[in-house]
């Protein structure tokens, strides 16, 4: 898909820096008002009324993604979700994007076409503008690294550290999917490796490995909060594991918290792989990480503005900092909750 061939792949060499980048952004188009200008001067012009919310995220083939399994088009469209994320998880509207890419003589023009291209779906489905970027050459492999811009008023903008005793601990959608697709796409790969005419059957697990492959920013739960008339109190993505989520808003709002592992939202799917993997489902959903749901707190006032909303799940309470980071489970036993979830600087090369 992206190697180079002697006769039906273009080299970046045959473009240039500047010429790839304009082959590349082309089709991109301006959405914003707040866009004065983007891509072909020296630096983007925005114009903002409100508060800017910035955030910027570096992906690296071989620590972040693997392209064994990982499509480009899949890969462009993720890498712009987990900057959009953090956004959201400010209670933001995000705006506009700026790309920048590294990536070895391996890859070709119509690889980067293809990785652009899911940028530029990723860009239109949420409604942000590409302004700007840069691209370079590597050694080997290939890095995407993408910054996202929103805006919210100030008195909306929410951070980690705001969450108090007796708050309501909330989650958006289901967890632990992300991590299970992964392991799907990871044992399929050793049994190609062994095998490489035994093409696998993923028919089962199409819900596990799209949300690896191709998650989906929470943009709705801002937008949802705002209609229920809700400020949370403290917000945070989930892409490193619901345990460690958990634990930078406790530590930042200096509370405690318990969950409960009852309340805790599963898909049917993850239960019956996990199953079959012979995993705790719990373990999963609190140590899998790349969901990129929301977590986040809210006053107990509010808990009937939300109470039956099927896009959020009450999973726990905040407590005073004395008692501890628990979570209770369905034997009615606490258990102390470690961050077990991605750490990238533990990943070996």
């Amino acid at each position: 898909m992206f190697n180079n061939t002697e006769d039906s792949k273009t080299k970046l060499s045959e473009f240039g820096e500047f010429g790839l980048i304009d082959h590349l952004t082309k089709h991109f188009v301006i959405q914003h008002n707040s866009t004065l200008k983007s891509i072909g001067d020296d630096a983007a012009v925005l114009e903002h009324k409100n508060p800017i919310v910035v955030t910027t995220d570096l992906l690296v083939e071989g620590i972040h993604f693997d392209l064994s399994y990982m499509p480009l088009k899949h890969l462009g469209y993720k890498a712009v979700m987990v900057n959009l994320s953090d956004v959201y998880a400010m209670n933001a509207e995000a705006t506009q994007i700026t790309v920048s890419i590294s990536c070895s003589n391996r890859f070709t023009v119509e690889a980067l076409e293809e990785l652009y291209a899911g940028i530029q779906l990723a860009a239109q489905n949420y409604k942000v503008d590409v302004i700007g970027g840069d691209t370079t050459s590597a050694v080997k492999g290939i890095s995407i690294s993408i910054t996202a811009i929103g805006t919210a008023p100030k008195e909306k903008i929410t951070y980690r550290s705001g969450a108090k005793p007796n708050d309501l601990v909330l989650v958006s959608g289901d967890l632990g999917s992300a991590f299970m697709g992964l392991k799907v796409l990871e044992r399929e790969k050793e049994v190609f490796k062994v095998n490489p005419n035994n093409q696998p059957d993923l028919e089962k697990y199409t819900y596990l490995v799209e949300r690896q492959l191709k998650p989906e920013a929470r943009k709705d739960i801002p937008e949802l909060l705002e209609q229920l008339e809700v400020l949370p109190t403290a917000m945070i993505d989930i892409s490193d594991g619901l345990s460690s989520e958990l634990i930078h808003i406790c530590k930042n709002s200096s509370v405690g918290a318990n969950l409960f592992e009852d309340k805790l939202p599963i898909d049917p799917a993850l239960i019956s792989v996990c199953e079959e993997f012979e995993l705790d489902s719990t373990t999963v959903v609190l140590n899998g990480g790349e969901d990129y749901e929301l977590l986040f707190t809210i006053n107990q006032n509010d808990y009937d503005k939300i109470k039956g909303n099927p896009n959020l799940s009450v999973i726990g309470h905040i407590t005073e900092a004395s008692e501890g980071i628990h979570l209770v489970t369905r034997a009615n036993t606490k258990l102390p909750i470690q961050a077990m979830g991605w750490n990238s600087m533990d990943k070996e090369k």
